[in-house]
């Protein structure tokens, strides 16, 4: 889908000499609402920004305070992994 928005010759001019190419900035605000509302995942994230990495991604919304989104399932998830692997000997004690 192609979306188009109008802005006066001044504003757009304005936003330009702040944020360099325009399109990109706008892409990126959408993309990080979006990520912040839940209604995309990292991976589509990724997929249009056109990014390598996880990683890379990652430090994107790290860096525009969209931070990833882990609950307290998840958090607890990882803590029985956690004390699994120490009682396995696979963690140090």
């Amino acid at each position: 889908m192609q979306i188009e928005i109008a802005l006066p010759d001044d504003i757009a001019r304005d936003l330009t000499a702040k944020w360099g190419n325009l399109e990109r900035q706008i892409l990126e605000i959408v993309v990080v609402q979006a990520y912040r509302d839940g209604v995309i995942s990292a991976g589509k994230v990724r997929q249009l920004l056109g990014m390598a990495t996880r990683l890379e991604v990652d430090a994107f919304l790290k860096q525009k305070g969209a931070f990833l989104h882990y609950d307290q399932s998840e958090l607890k998830a990882d803590r029985e992994i956690h004390e699994q692997l120490r009682r396995e000997g696979k963690l140090p004690a």
